[in-house]
């Protein structure tokens, strides 16, 4: 589902990270949200790929869905 989302002890303690490499999903998400476009920070991060961008606002989008269970 996120093929470029990876998790890995060895790395970033097990935090979300793109493609195995040391930018957590994080650090993404807080500077689209801080209003970075995604020329920025491919800019700042060389080794990224609009893809990867693109796949980690998805990953946040998925985690913050909410299910209300009313009882």
């Amino acid at each position: 589902m996120f093929d470029r989302i990876t998790f890995n002890q060895n790395i970033m303690a097990g935090k979300a990270c793109i493609r195995g490499m040391r930018i957590p999903v994080s650090v993404i998400v807080n500077q689209i949200a801080h209003r970075a476009t995604f020329e920025e920070i491919l800019q700042d991060y060389p080794d990224l790929e609009r893809e990867d961008i693109e796949q980690a606002l998805e990953y946040a989008a998925w985690l913050t869905k909410e299910e209300v269970v009313q009882g």
